[in-house]
């Protein structure tokens, strides 16, 4: 299994609907966290850059809108993904009026909850192609493949999962923390190099027999994926 370099809160209460919503999630990939109420999810929320917010609008102690509304007062950039119960056409404006990126009604199957999820992270990094291509490196997300050269490679489900992150910010530094904040949930945890140690693996398996280095290195800074200037 590969693990996409994403990472996701799911905040809901009823608790046999959040476990398998979280197993899902972590099944599929994803690093996930969750709450059972609105004050603890809007914490988890402050917390952390997540990719997506899974958010049920009727929750304990703070409702969903009310908790959508402070992160958006806040300019948090996480997409957010409502949980409803409810059907009708207000209910679904209400929701994308306070800031919701999506909606989806109960009962829902989760392959549709699935690919909702994975159409919101490619939204929030602008990636309108199935394929990322860098070079001639070529990682497919939904299929979980990579190839350079039009040779596939295969990787760890860690190691996938640092690319993955590479390719979503491919040109920019990315910082050590903000790897392991995207590849890593708060049940994991943290050592000092890890980081570097798969970023290490991934230059053997996909740097090495290529005279072009993809993955390069900012001292003081982070790592960088592209093709050097």
């Amino acid at each position: 299994m590969f693990i996409p370099a994403m990472r996701v809160l799911v905040i809901e209460d009823f608790a046999p609907l959040s476990r398998a919503v979280v197993q899902g999630l972590k099944e599929a990939g994803y690093a996930v966290d969750s709450a059972q109420d609105g004050e603890e999810g809007l914490a988890c929320a402050q917390s952390c850059d997540y990719d997506v917010i899974v958010l049920d609008i009727m929750l304990p102690k703070m409702d969903g809108l009310t908790l959508l509304r402070r992160l958006r007062q806040q300019k948090h950039p996480a997409a957010v993904l409502l949980l409803t119960a409810r059907d009708t056409v207000g209910d679904r404006v209400k929701g994308l009026d306070h800031g919701a990126d999506d909606y989806l009604v109960k009962p829902f199957a989760f392959e549709e909850l699935l690919a909702r999820v994975r159409a919101m992270v490619r939204r929030r990094y602008g990636q309108k192609e199935e394929l990322i291509h860098v070079g001639d490196l070529e990682v497919d997300p939904v299929a979980r493949t990579v190839k350079r050269a039009g040779r596939p490679i295969a990787l760890s489900a860690r190691e996938y999962a640092v690319l993955e992150y590479l390719c979503a910010r491919r040109g920019h530094v990315v910082t050590r923390t903000e790897i392991w904040d995207h590849v890593y949930d708060f049940a994991t945890e943290p050592s000092s190099n890890v980081v570097d140690v798969y970023i290490g693996y991934l230059r053997r398996k996909v740097d090495a027999d290529h005279q072009t280095k993809l993955i390069q290195t900012r001292r003081g800074q982070g790592y960088v994926l592209g093709e050097p200037e």
